[in-house]
Order: structure tokens, then C-alpha cells, then sequence
């Protein structure tokens, strides 16, 4: 037996919904707010639901999933083709569901709770990162502005630092060596 495909375009306050109907054929169009989703599918035979990998959509497969639906996620350069018209939710509703039929599109797993953190975590590393190492290069520039020549580096930066600013005391505006 082949599960009905539903495919469903999510967004912060209301989803829509895309599906044909097997028995009479017709195209059916639902817009459902957040709160009334799990509901709905939870009174649904177990379907195939389609939706764009986008933020959110490996939460709403997981909650999918429990009520015994079979989730496929699409990466967002494969639906966009789909779009036909004006960029509405319906619109991205039915490109979904449309891209979900094609012979050989690829689909992105659902992740689990644990990969997600996993993930979530590599993620605050890397803007961490960025943001360190955006401050050392921002030090560094404001110090050669008062004429102190410091190494590249956060490690160097912080050996240094003390020992230039006490150097340079007389040199350096009280508020300026207090904000550094």
C-alpha cells in the first residue's frame, strides 16, 4: 500500500498544507496555525510528509514521526525550481509536495536530538572562534594606533598585552587602558 504524501510548508505561526486526495484525485490546500498541526496528524493514517530542511523541520519530523508518519526532508535548492508563482506558503506547499514526486531527488535525513546538539555545539564553537578572534585583531589595531607593535596570534596577545600596556602607561589614556 503507498502512503498519501502531504506535503507541508512550516513557518513560525501558520503551516500549510498540500496534498492530493486518493480516492477523488482533487487537490487539497489546508492552513493550519502551530498549535493545531500534531492534532491533525495525529487523527491522519499514517502518511508520507514532505518538508523543506529549514529551521525547525527536524523537530516537526521527529514529533511526525512519533504519531507514525514517514518523514523526508528536501533540501531547499531542489524545491525552489518547483515554485511556480508568486512565493506564498501555499505555493512553497505544493513546490514541496511537486519535488517530493521526482524520480531520484535526494533527501536530508532527520536528525536526532543528539546529533542536533552535537551540531548546535560545533556551531557556538566556530562563532566563539570568530568572535575571538575578531576582538585580538581589533586589540591589536587599536594598539598600533598609540604606536605599540604587538604579534598576531590570541596566545601572543595575551603574553604581550600586560607587558605593553604597563611599557606604554604613560602614553595611554587611563580609559582607554581600562576598556583594553
Amino acid at each position: 500500500m503507498e502512503l498519501n504524501v502531504v506535503a507541508i510548508d512550516i513557518a513560525k505561526k501558520v503551516f500549510q498544507l498540500h496534498w492530493v486526495d486518493a480516492e477523488t484525485g482533487s487537490i487539497e490546500r489546508l492552513k493550519l496555525k502551530r498549535a493545531q498541526v500534531i492534532q491533525w496528524f495525529a487523527n491522519r493514517v499514517p502518511s508520507l510528509v514532505l518538508m523543506e530542511a529549514c529551521g525547525g523541520a527536524h523537530e516537526w519530523g521527529r514529533q511526525l514521526i512519533k504519531l507514525g508518519h514517514e518523514v523526508r526532508l528536501l533540501p531547499a535548492k531542489m524545491v525552489r525550481p518547483f515554485v511556480q508563482r508568486n512565493k506564498t506558503d501555499a505555493a512553497d506547499a505544493q513546490a514541496i509536495w511537486t519535488a517530493g514526486q521526482q524520480p531520484g531527488i535526494r533527501f536530508v535525513p532527520v536528525k536526532t536530538e543528539a546529533q542536533q546538539v552535537v551540531l548546535a555545539l560545533h556551531r557556538l564553537r566556530t562563532q566563539l572562534m570568530k568572535m575571538r578572534i575578531m576582538q585580538t585583531n581589533e586589540i591589536r589595531g587599536l594598539m598600533y594606533e598609540f604606536g605599540i607593535v604587538m604579534s598576531e596570534g590570541h596566545r601572543a596577545l595575551l603574553k604581550e598585552l600586560p607587558d605593553a600596556i604597563e611599557a606604554a602607561k604613560t602614553k595611554l589614556p587611563a580609559m582607554f587602558i581600562e576598556c583594553i
